[in-house]
């Protein structure tokens, strides 16, 4: 099915800015906001969120920043993958309760 748009920052200019789309399929949120850099990234980078879990973002991540007006376009795109997530598991079925995210 692809990509499903839910909005784009209504303050945006016309380059880049963030966007949020859902990949209902797949089960995924997809955002695009401004890279963090700098003094947030290092927090983010040299924090022990986790207990044992490896400080820092590997390579193959990222780390985003995207402004609260977004919040209610995120909220129906995860409202969207969690009822695809529903259509689709029966009683019983291993992805009942699961975690979004988890594999």
């Amino acid at each position: 099915m692809g990509l499903e748009f839910f909005g784009i920052d209504p303050e945006t200019n016309e380059e880049g800015s963030p966007t949020v789309w859902a990949d209902v399929a797949r089960r995924r949120l997809v955002i695009q906001g401004d890279t963090v850099t700098g003094a947030e990234l290092a927090e983010v980078s040299e924090t022990e969120w986790v207990t044992g879990h490896k400080t820092g973002v590997p390579a193959h991540e990222s780390v985003i920043s995207i402004p609260e007006r977004m919040i209610p376009f995120i909220r129906k795109a995860c409202d969207a993958i969690e009822r695809a997530g529903l259509q689709d598991s029966a009683p019983g079925d291993e992805e009942v309760g699961r975690a979004s995210g988890d594999a």
